[in-house]
């Protein structure tokens, strides 16, 4: 695997991860305004973005399991936009759950 290809799923993964942050953000802005009919659809989309974040991931995973070297540097820089993404998605997921019960 060439830089070029792991530079590629690295893009991959922050963009797939930074757009299922921005809908995780835009639900918890719904949430406070009451729009659970949105909320549910952007956490849907969210849950959507960080699978396919997963799955560029995956790919990477397997690839270098089989044997095809890959130099890490930006997948670091991937690898924390996915991470932090998904801690958001917890924390927002329990505050949505807080907004539902008020």
């Amino acid at each position: 695997m060439d830089k070029e290809q792991v530079v590629n799923i690295g893009f991959e993964i922050v963009a797939y991860s930074g757009d299922a942050r921005t809908k995780l953000l835009l639900a918890l802005k719904d949430a406070k305004a009451g729009k659970f009919d949105e909320v549910d659809a952007l956490v849907e989309e969210a849950k959507g973005l960080l699978n396919d974040a997963h799955k560029s991931q995956f790919d990477l995973l397997s690839r270098e399991a089989k044997g095809e070297s890959a130099e890490l540097g930006f997948m670091v820089h991937a690898q924390d936009h996915l991470m932090t993404t998904m801690l958001l998605a917890d924390i927002i997921n329990t505050l949505l759950d807080i907004y539902r019960t008020r």
